[in-house]
């Protein structure tokens, strides 16, 4: 599943992002309101994981616009806030569920499965895909990428920043879409090495900047 998960916290982001790639969900992690707004409405996700303080406003204004457009999304709330008038107001707003920090991530994973088993939006795993672009063609499942039927090795966070611009070829990708699905945690200039890697590797006129955005994959 698609995962939408908006928490400001780093140490916490990058700890829950990594337990939902394990579970293989395509997690896309933001920090804040404006970005989460963004995200789903451009992106559409299976589900929706909200913490309620954040640093340009509050959890429940997001959850109160969802459901005022009368969205079916799973929300699932994560927040510190303890309370008992807290957790109703949540739940009164729209939540579907509430889970209080800290926790560890099986009852998180396991809220999220129950949450989208009652929205109907669980999905059996995807099969292993094949993507090809030009001729560039990437085998999902056997971690195996070719250039003109020549074999390219590439190294795990390689081989993840191309699948995620093969899946969408002539996108411009932002750093932080890119480092969200890709990277176990953004490091700085980390992208920028694993990118000049990749392109190393595959060769020019694949992949092309886009100078103050990100990056794109390019069809033609």
């Amino acid at each position: 599943m698609r995962i939408c998960l908006l928490e400001d916290d780093l140490v916490l982001g990058r700890s829950l992002q990594a337990v939902l790639q394990r579970d293989h969900h395509e997690v896309v992690w933001v920090r804040r309101l404006a970005e989460a707004r963004q995200q789903l409405a451009e992106a559409a996700p299976d589900a929706l994981l909200l913490d309620l303080g954040l640093p340009d406003g509050q959890g429940l204004s997001l959850l109160r616009e969802i459901r005022a457009r009368d969205s079916q999304l799973p929300v699932l709330v994560i927040t510190a806030r303890d309370g008992i008038e807290d957790r109703l107001q949540g739940l009164d707003e729209g939540a579907d569920d509430y889970l209080i920090k800290p926790f560890v991530g099986a009852e998180l994973l396991a809220r999220l499965r129950a949450v989208t088993r009652r929205s109907g939006r669980a999905q059996a795993p995807e099969e292993p895909q094949l993507w090809s672009v030009r001729d560039l063609v990437l085998d999902e499942g056997r971690q195996q990428l070719s250039r003109a039927g020549q074999t390219i090795a590439l190294s795990k966070t390689e081989f993840a920043l191309l699948l995620t611009l093969m899946k969408y070829p002539d996108r411009v990708l932002t750093r932080a879409e890119l480092e969200s699905r890709a990277l176990a945690r953004s490091e700085g200039a980390a992208l920028d090495v694993h990118m000049f890697n990749l392109r190393r590797k595959i060769g020019e006129g694949y992949v092309r900047t886009v100078r103050g955005v990100g990056f794109v994959l390019e069809k033609a």
